[in-house]
């Protein structure tokens, strides 16, 4: 009998701060669907409806990249110019990881997400890292590397040191309720995070940017990162989260 391909909800960007006024359009960039695709999975893209019944229909959920979380949800003002927000998104992406959370599902969290995520659990973040702590992690074209925590699931695929991609220019300050640091950058910057009791993955950087077509021989190929998060998507072989660890229906 065929195994079941997990269903993934994936979450999109939008036009918002493009100065487009034919009204608020979508869109997902295609290297994360490729990625899960790639791994096993059958991406579905979130299209700010219905957050409730994509996490009863979805396997997992997928927060992708893009703008800034606004300052308000960690309890401070917008530091400076650099900072761009998109309040619809960020509305309906706190309820729809919050119908995730309340399930235990599996969500990979990736740049914004991986913000976002740990603002939801309580977090706080830099603003501007050039402002605040003089460093400069906006370069999509260089490779940085990372130190990985032994036992992490980044330490089991990739090793304790390996080059990763930079493209932002925001970070995690202080850590969300139960997620624990798994990768840094050389200056301490927080690169990666799992959580002590769900099923939840985070990088700052862009995995699904180092791997298949994207791949460039720079760094490791993340392949197997998804593959990891795609099984834990798998009804039939994910740890039973249903009775571990607290309520999050209050989140």
């Amino acid at each position: 009998m065929p195994v079941k391909m997990p269903v993934i909800c994936v979450t999109c960007d939008s036009n918002a701060n493009s100065g487009y006024s034919g009204g608020r359009h979508l869109d997902s960039p295609s290297t994360y669907s490729r990625a899960l695709a790639y791994a096993g999975a059958v991406p579905v893209a979130a299209l700010e409806y219905c957050p409730e019944e994509l996490a009863g229909l979805c396997d997992g959920l997928l927060l992708t990249g893009g703008v800034d979380i606004e300052p308000s949800l960690y309890g401070e003002e917008v530091l400076n110019h650099t900072v761009i927000t998109d309040p619809s998104r960020t509305s309906y992406e706190l309820c729809l990881t919050r119908a995730f959370l309340q399930k235990k599902k599996p969500i990979l969290a990736i740049c914004r997400g991986f913000q976002l995520l740990n603002c939801i659990l309580g977090g706080t973040l830099y603003q501007d890292l050039v402002e605040q702590l003089g460093y400069v992690h906006n370069h999509p074209d260089i490779r940085h590397g990372v130190t990985t925590l032994r036992g992490s699931v980044l330490y089991r695929y990739f090793g304790c040191d390996f080059k990763t991609n930079s493209t932002h220019h925001q970070a995690v300050r202080k850590l969300g309720n139960g997620l624990y640091a798994t990768a840094y950058s050389a200056e301490g910057i927080i690169e990666a995070y799992e959580h002590e009791e769900l099923p939840i993955l985070g990088t700052q950087f862009h995995p699904e940017c180092l791997t298949n077509l994207m791949w460039d021989g720079r760094t490791p190929d993340f392949a197997p990162y998804f593959k990891y998060f795609i099984g834990l998507c798998r009804p039939s072989s994910a740890p039973d989260y249903s009775e571990k660890g607290k309520d999050y229906s209050s989140i």
